[in-house]
């Protein structure tokens, strides 16, 4: 499948779940990754997950291979991508802010955090606009994660998958083209009455 071909993205703050699961989506789609991971355990996770179709690397070294100071004359970029990224999944605003020199003009950031506060990610999105840079969020909730315990399910009567998360951004990335600002729950209806 190469729905994503030519397509470069940056998942960045999280290794595991949501954040694997929208790189793995992009990496059978053709996409060239680049995904952060905390730990080594996250790191080794997601390689044996992914394989050699995408980087997996610290937060730690995206700063050192970008010279951790954005905007700078002569930055490199970001590590195999001296051109910037086109797509940008981070867990949290403040995640993504200092990654924002090294997103191509026309990209998309979409924010991965159940927290999303629907202000941010407007400000940021007006922020963004004359770049052409799209900014939404989804807002996960009730996911099925490893290792939780029981919780109320939500009006679906099930939990969700970090996968569904990952289609719901990957939507709001490559697809909804004429889409900033907006906040899309992915809650199998907890947020409703």
């Amino acid at each position: 499948m190469t729905k994503y071909a030519r397509r470069t993205a940056l998942v960045a703050g999280e290794a595991t779940g949501i954040g694997l699961a929208i790189a793995k989506r992009l990496v059978e789609g053709g996409a060239s990754v680049l995904l952060t991971a905390r730990t080594d355990e996250e790191r080794a996770h997601a390689v044996a997950e992914l394989g050699s179709a995408a980087r997996v690397v610290t937060p730690s070294a995206v700063e050192a291979d970008t010279g951790g100071v954005p905007g700078s004359p002569g930055l490199p970029g970001l590590p195999g991508f001296p051109d910037g990224v086109e797509l940008l999944f981070a867990d949290a605003v403040a995640t993504a802010r200092p990654l924002l020199p090294y997103l191509r003009d026309g990209g998309a950031i979409v924010l991965t955090a159940p927290t999303a506060c629907p202000d941010a990610v407007t400000a940021l999105a007006a922020e963004l606009a004359a770049r052409g840079i799209r900014v939404n969020a989804v807002a996960p909730g009730c996911i099925e994660a490893p290792g939780s315990g029981a919780v109320p399910l939500p009006p679906l009567g099930r939990l969700g998958a970090a996968e569904e998360v990952a289609r719901a951004a990957l939507f709001l990335a490559t697809e909804a083209t004429f889409t900033t600002g907006a906040r899309l729950p992915v809650d199998g209806g907890l947020g409703h009455p």
